[in-house]
């Protein structure tokens, strides 16, 4: 069934609607801007009451809403070696099956996939694990750090733009290694080498980073490269590290023998920035 209901995805225009999204997210339209947010906000019951600037007249552009910060303290981190690093749900979460990840019931895709092609770096996460975090319209879209790291590299892989919905991983092979995608990879002095990926999707105007800026647009049609070696970009836990202009999902890949998930976390569970996410296993 979930295959059936995305069909109408292989034929649609997702390019040019997702560019024509970003135009109109970015507009500055006056009251026509309001409106939108403020018909956004009552589609989707987004709590304004958590965000620093809870005045909706007061955003330039559904851009601007659509980032918007948080008010202070309202994510306290947990005392835990990984935190959650968003507000969403959980799309699948466990261990690396040799070097396949599990998408959704019947799909599977590999690391060296994810990672845009680099067997190198995809051994690194060999019989280790991921999780897989969805960022619905409601949620806060900015992406934090769910430990200490060093940034390496970051990677841009062109690819396509499918929905990210849970419908869509249930209907759409290997859609995480499909879709857009930006690979950043860490050092932790604590955990080693770990990934996180932002993942694109239909609508989804740009996604960004806290030391690059906007990825894209423009979209490119090559594998792009940065490393930071000479540069070097050093986040704590809980600092922003990215964010989605509209929403998207977030896939993290940890070293083996590396993270002990949260007992209570379960695929489709929604989870909350700072949150246990998991710890060292002892």
């Amino acid at each position: 069934m979930s295959r059936i209901k995305v069909l109408p995805q292989y034929v649609m225009p997702k390019q040019a609607l997702t560019s024509f999204a970003g135009r109109v997210a970015g507009a500055r339209g006056g009251a026509m801007t309001t409106r939108l947010i403020r018909w956004f906000v009552g589609k989707y019951g987004v709590n304004m009451a958590e965000a620093a600037n809870p005045d909706i007249a007061s955003y330039a552009s559904f851009n601007e809403f659509f980032t918007r910060p948080l008010a202070d303290g309202v994510r306290p981190l947990a005392q835990a070696d990984f935190v959650c690093p968003v507000d969403g749900a959980i799309s699948q979460f466990g261990a690396i099956d040799d070097h396949h990840i599990l998408q959704a019931k019947g799909h599977k895709f590999t690391t060296t996939e994810l990672v845009g092609g680099d067997a190198q770096l995809a051994a690194h996460f060999r019989h280790g694990s991921f999780a897989n975090l969805y960022l619905s319209p409601k949620d806060y879209h900015r992406i934090h750090m769910p430990c200490d790291g060093r940034l390496t590299r970051m990677i841009y892989v062109p690819g396509a733009l499918f929905s990210v919905n849970p419908t869509t991983a249930r209907g759409v092979p290997g859609l995480f290694a499909r879709n857009e995608r930006v690979v950043c990879v860490f050092e932790s002095e604590q955990f080693g080498t770990f990934v996180m990926v932002l993942v694109g999707a239909t609508i989804v105007g740009s996604m960004a980073t806290s030391w690059h800026g906007v990825v894209n647009p423009p979209r490119m049609a090559r594998i792009c490269d940065w490393t930071y070696d000479t540069t070097p970009v050093v986040l704590k836990k809980g600092e922003e590290m990215g964010r989605f202009l509209l929403g998207s999902t977030v896939v993290m890949l940890f070293k083996e023998k590396t993270i002990g998930f949260n007992k209570d976390w379960a695929p489709e569970r929604s989870v909350r920035l700072g949150e246990l996410m998991g710890n060292r296993p002892v």
